[in-house]
This record gives structure tokens, sequence and C-alpha cells, in this order.
């Protein structure tokens, strides 16, 4: 099975320095990596540059202008551009476990997709990490175990026989897009990501949520693909669920007609995406 790895950023390059030395230390290489870039600066490209030198697997810089943000483009971008038969979603705050794309391949089965967690880093961690130092995968990791939207400590190292069990029963939780897996053909069956989506929040969720309607599974993973996220500042809003939001109507209208593919997706980048991209 070839898997392309595709790694959202924006203008943080020395998180995506430290995500993508993480990406060098896995026991299963991807196939190939792409940059789904949303619109950085030269100190990116520079980054992806020399990790383009580095890596012994394609790496690949798609990139878009800065017209704020625009996540979900971005991602159908990248998708467009791969050449994988499996694609694995991934932030480019989160520093990978080394067996990291090995579970995500070891989980991939026809039907479903995977929905995997984040372990959240504290600040003093995060400083830590920036400079130089390698993630803890372990229940007395310094992360923010409390945070709804965190890896629990109970999860917080990898066990394979445990994964096995739970992800016969578990599907999924909350979903979050900085570290899910598809099978590519979903993806383009689905249309990818709502282009019509931007600002932050809602996105991956409707996608999820069209994934659901036309059949496919989200499966979880937990005690598997194992990944510390970067503390930062967030840009959602105070409440994620307000549906005053345009994306949270898009969502809520995908759920209520069940909606299986959208209209302004992946298929506007295809038939470019053998063009060469932005370095």
């Amino acid at each position: 099975m070839k898997i392309s790895l595709a790694v959202l950023t924006y203008n943080w390059p020395d998180a995506l320095d430290r995500v993508l030395e993480s990406v060098a230390t896995q026991r299963r290489m991807p196939d190939e990596v792409l940059i789904a870039d949303d619109g950085s600066g030269p100190a990116t490209a520079a980054v992806i540059s020399r990790w383009q030198r580095v890596l012994p697997v394609p790496v690949r810089h798609v990139w878009q202008a800065d017209k704020g943000f625009r996540a979900a483009r971005c991602r159908n971008k990248a998708i467009a551009a791969s050449s994988g038969d499996y694609v694995i979603l991934l932030d480019g705050d989160m520093l990978l476990h080394p067996d990291f794309i090995g579970d995500h391949e070891r989980f991939a089965e026809p039907g479903f997709f995977l929905q995997g967690g984040r372990l959240k880093a504290s600040i003093a961690e995060s400083k830590r990490l920036l400079s130089g130092g390698r993630p803890v995968f372990a229940p007395w990791a310094d992360a923010n175990f409390h945070e709804f939207d965190g890896t629990r400590r109970l999860y917080a190292f990898r066990q394979p026989l445990l994964a096995r069990l739970k992800a016969r029963s578990h599907n999924g939780g909350r979903v979050m897009s900085c570290n899910m897996s598809f099978w590519r053909q979903d993806l383009i069956q689905a249309n990818g990501f709502d282009e019509r989506m931007e600002g932050y929040g809602a996105e991956d969720r409707e996608l999820a949520a069209r994934l659901e309607n036309s059949g496919l599974r989200r499966r979880g993973l937990k005690w598997a693909a194992l990944a510390v996220h970067l503390w930062h500042n967030s840009r959602a809003p105070p409440d994620v669920d307000d549906m005053d939001l345009p994306n949270n109507r898009l969502f809520h209208a995908t759920r209520t007609q069940k909606i299986t593919r959208c209209e302004n997706g992946i298929d506007g980048h295809l038939a470019s995406s053998q063009a060469p991209s932005h370095s």
C-alpha cells in the first residue's frame, strides 16, 4: 500500500522542522510527503527545501496564496497532488511517535477511515520540544490531559493489542483532521473538503459526516498513532458549535440532508495536480 502524508502548515517553520524530523524517525516511512501550505513565507519554504534533500522519500511543497484561513482548499490541493492509495492528514504542529505511520497502515481497512488523537503538550513542554527535546509518549508526559480535545492520560502510551481491541468498538470520538487517515478513493468520491468552508472550524467534521452518510465508518485509534501537539494560541471561536457561524450551518445541512458529496471540492484541483508545485 502506498501511503501519502499530507501536512498542513502556516507560518510556523520551527514547528514544521520538528514535525519533519519526527517523520524521519518513522519505522514505516510514508511513500511521499506533501506540505499543504496555506500561504507561508520564505522561512517555511527554506525548511521544506532542506528536508527535500534529507528525507529518503519525495517531499512536495503544495502552496497557495495567503487569503485567510483556507485549510479545506489547501488540503484538497495536497490530496489532489498525492499519488498514494492511502492518505494520512497531519497538522504542522504534531510530533510523531516512530510507529505513527505504521499504526495508520495496520488499522487501514476498506469501508473505514481512521481518527487518531493528540497529546497536548504544555507551554513549557512545547518550548522544550521546539528546542530539540524528544517527545514523551507516556502517562507521565508534561501534557494537558484534562482538555476536551486532547488524548487522555490512559491512552498516552502505545500498546498495539489494546489498540486492536479498542478499535473494534470505538467510533473515533471527536473529529480532528490533525490526525486522520482515509483511502484516497473515498476522498475523491466525496469530493474532498468543502471549499466554501473558510475560517476556523467544522470543515473536518463536515467531511466526516459526508463519508458516514455514504456508508463509511469512522474508527478511533487509542494506544496507537500517537502524536504530541505543540502548544500555541488557538484560533477557535469561544463557542465552536455556534450555529451563527457559516461553517457550522453547512455542517448542519450535511448532517440533516444526508449529503454525500460537496459541489466545490477536490475535483477543481485534480486536472492540475501534476503541475509543478511552489517551492
